[in-house]
């Protein structure tokens, strides 16, 4: 949607009869007085309307074959011509609209349509039937109303008569103008090129997620949605599946027979393969490898020639080509890398069931999000590189023509064989079981009960912002905006954890009960050319519903902190750009030199227009991709421009008052750093002063001096007291015996007669007089001793 060539041109003779009207106001959707009966359709999958650049094609497939037709209205945006756009109006549309006729009944029921990439062709199909319609080829007109050839695709195949086989899922291929991929309730994906063939498939792939003879029921596992891959080298070439138990496989590489594809890109993985994976010292993977290289250079034949002047081509076309003993494994399920309460998963008794599924390829990302019965989204993003991968011993089946080229190829794809598992190993079982995933988020939709009992979301991508998607239910339509990477977004040493998404509700609808059904009735997402995305709904009513989704306003706030200016840090890794790198290098080249091969084409032909898609295209991506982003910077962007502004105007302003408090305070700082010197010069003087005392150079004291120190202070408070205590003792007993000795005798005599004392012995005083000598020399001694001991306690004291 929204891009590609420019449909062809309505004549000037019916030019100047239109008239541009608000697209919610045109007569296509304008009430007929209840002659209209309601509309129905699939409750959570309308697709009844499809737009492509400037054309909106509404269809009304309900009904009898002249109420199925569908509408083509051209499409005006606000802004081109003010003086036809009122207020509040922001689409126009061409009215008369012209009317697109089947040139056949269809009789099946039919309830969706889908247009290719370049809008030449146009598929109708509901779940028994497809019809393939070309808007190239006109079958007969008649004013406005004109009618195409419509032919029914595979009716062998797929029919009301089939044993209840139905149709899950059709896509067209984004690499291939007349490739549609169609997947059926068989576990069967085909892959089919109605510009050649409409009855058989060119490519069928038999899904088995599970080897033959296994415990699982088949019943209980079953494909559900799939999608082709995007920019990233493998996936270009890869088909992702969905089956109801939220497992996502893979298969790689597929790519449509005879569509084009890009040298460069082609030359990139070519050279990827030869340096990386033939080289590889495990043998498994360089085996596989080498299997690839094959495939890319049977696929691709010029990349075998080394000759420059092939390299002068911008796109290269695929022929066909599969191995001959090798068939494509069905890489999967998909692991998970654990990362905290997002990393569980929907265990195998889990009542929810997987209902829709959608690929998004954004920046280095390759995100995909599944859609659950019980109203969650699951958004995951592939953690490394998708390889391909065949499995040995099981032949696909080819149909070739009388000159033995491959017309037509089917294959059993299955997850596990014999084969692979008897050679994995630890260093190769990851590439085998294929790439992990890694949750980002798990959004609830916070559905009301009505939703839940019959929930069938279906998930649509934004045509220009590949950040967003919206989420259709019976409840309405919510705008989901991812605002993080894991690895187009860096995280900041603060911010350890990405921004979560959010979940926008941009339209709520009403629920009939009685029919189970929305009262939507069709759904599309349209691009203007100011950057600007349009929501396009119908109602059961066929009522018009028109609604802006602009970008977001919300400015990033700036990590400026006044402690980045004090730690002298230097990292400016923080500070955002005001206009990103990408868009001052401009626009890359586009090289056209090698348009002189192409002279020969006519633009009629099927490969010219295919040329030519490929040349808008890649205008389109290199130039008004470009100008859309220029816009958004210098627009949209003003919130943040002024954001950035203010902060910086209050750092200024901040660092001013900081300069005036600093000078108003100089002159008593100065004074305090005076004072603080003075201080340290009396400091200074001081301890100039006590380092000149007596015992300023004495050492502490050791250990064993500290032992003699605690046994001198034991002597002082014990034993000096007892030396003291005898030394009294002793000198009252001196004087006791110096009382009764000779001198003292007459003294005794002159006592009274009732006293009488007996008198000592010579030899008694003798004993004394020794013994008072000796106590003399005992007495000298412990006065010696107590001396040393109070010299050694003042010598310690000191």
């Amino acid at each position: 949607m929204g891009g590609g060539a420019r449909p062809p041109s309505t004549p000037k003779s019916k030019a100047l009869e239109l008239q541009w009207v608000p697209l919610k106001d045109h007569p296509v959707f304008k009430s007929t007085g209840g002659r209209r009966a309601p509309l129905r359709c699939a409750a959570a999958q309308p697709a009844n309307i499809a737009a492509w650049g400037r054309r909106l094609h509404p269809a009304s497939t309900c009904g009898t074959r002249a109420s199925r037709h569908i509408h083509r209205l051209s499409l005006r945006f606000a802004g081109e011509d003010a003086d036809e756009v009122e207020d509040g109006d922001v689409v126009l549309a061409a009215s008369p609209s012209e009317v697109l006729m089947p040139d056949k009944e269809i009789k099946s029921v039919v309830d969706r349509i889908s247009l290719n990439e370049d809008g030449s062709s146009l598929v109708i199909y509901g779940r028994n039937c497809v019809y393939f319609m070309n808007l190239y080829e006109k079958a007969s007109s008649n004013g406005s109303v004109i009618t195409y050839r419509t032919s029914n695709a595979c009716p062998q195949i797929f029919s009301a008569h089939n044993n209840g086989l139905q149709i899950l899922q059709v896509t067209w291929h984004p690499y291939g103008s007349s490739h549609v991929g169609i997947l059926s309730s068989d576990s069967v994906l085909r892959l089919f090129d109605f510009s050649s063939d409409l009855e058989r498939p060119e490519q069928e792939f038999y899904l088995q997620p599970y080897e033959v003879g296994s415990s699982h029921n088949a019943v209980s596992i079953c494909p559900v949605a799939f999608s082709f891959g995007g920019q990233h080298l493998w996936d270009r070439f890869s088909v992702f599946v969905l089956f109801s138990d939220g497992s996502i496989y893979v298969l790689c590489p597929i790519i449509p027979f005879g569509s084009l594809c890009s040298w460069e890109f082609l030359e990139e993985i070519h050279e990827d393969v030869k340096v990386f994976g033939v080289k590889s010292p495990n043998a498994i993977v360089a085996s596989n490898s080498n299997m690839a290289l094959d495939w890319l250079e049977a696929t691709f034949p010029e990349l075998a020639d080394e000759s420059l002047a092939e390299r002068n081509k911008l796109v290269l076309r695929a022929h066909p080509y599969a191995p001959l003993d090798a068939s494509l494994v069905l890489q999967g399920p998909l692991g998970k890398i654990c990362t905290g309460e997002d990393s569980s998963s929907k265990g195998a008794d889990y009542e929810a069931k997987a209902v829709s599924f959608l690929y998004s390829s954004i920046g280095k990302d390759s995100i995909l999000v599944i859609g659950w019965s019980d109203g969650q989204l699951q958004i995951d993003a592939l953690a490394d590189e998708i390889q391909p991968l065949w499995t040995f011993g099981s032949a696909p089946r080819l149909r070739v023509d009388s000159y033995d080229r491959i017309k037509g190829v089917a294959m059993i794809c299955e997850s596990n064989s014999e084969e692979l598992s008897s050679k994995l190993s630890d260093t190769s079982e990851t590439m085998f079981s294929g790439p992990p995933l890694l949750r980002l988020a798990t959004v609830d939709l916070s559905l009301p009960r009505y939703a839940l009992d019959n929930c069938l979301l279906a998930l649509f991508p934004d045509p220009l912002l590949v950040e967003r998607f919206y989420c259709l239910h019976l409840a309405g339509i919510d705008l989901i905006s991812l605002h993080f990477l894991p690895f187009s977004n860096l995280l900041s040493e603060t911010d350890k954890t990405g921004k979560e998404p959010s979940v926008l509700p941009i339209l709520t609808t009403d629920y009939d009960e009685s029919r189970l059904t929305s009262s939507l009735y069709g759904f599309a997402v349209i691009a203007d050319p100011c950057g600007h995305s349009k929501v396009v709904g119908i109602t059961s009513s066929y009522e018009c519903i028109v609604l802006e989704s602009k970008f977001w306003t919300e400015a990033t706030a700036l990590q400026y902190h006044m402690d980045m200016l004090t730690d002298g840090s230097s990292d400016t890794a923080d500070i955002p750009e005001v206009i990103s790198k990408e868009l001052l290098s401009g626009p890359k080249a586009i090289d056209i030199s090698s348009l002189t091969n192409c002279r020969s084409l006519t633009a009629d032909s099927i490969e010219g227009r295919s040329i030519l898609h490929h040349y808008i295209k890649l205008f389109h991506e290199n130039y008004v991709e470009y100008a859309h982003k220029v816009f958004v910077e210098l627009e949209h962007h003003e919130d943040y421009q002024k954001t950035i502004m203010a902060n910086q105007s209050k750092r200024l302003h901040d660092a001013k008052q900081l300069l005036l408090n600093v000078e108003e305070k100089e002159q008593d700082v100065k004074d305090r750093i005076s004072r603080a010197f003075k201080v340290y010069e009396l400091l200074e003087q001081r301890l100039q002063n006590f380092r000149m005392l007596p015992g300023a150079n004495k050492k502490p004291l050791s250990r064993a001096e500290r032992d003699f120190k605690s046994q001198l202070e034991g002597f002082a408070d014990v034993e000096l007291d007892a030396l003291h205590s005898s030394i009294e003792s002793l000198n009252a007993r001196v004087r006791r015996c110096f009382q009764s000795s000779p001198v003292t005798t007459s003294n005794i005599k002159q006592q009274s007669p009732g006293r009488r004392r007996d008198q000592v012995s010579d030899s008694q005083m003798q004993k004394i007089r020794s013994s008072m000598e000796l106590l003399s020399l005992i007495n000298k001694e412990n006065t010696k001793k107590i001396d040393l001991i109070e010299h050694g306690l003042k010598k310690h004291q000191e």
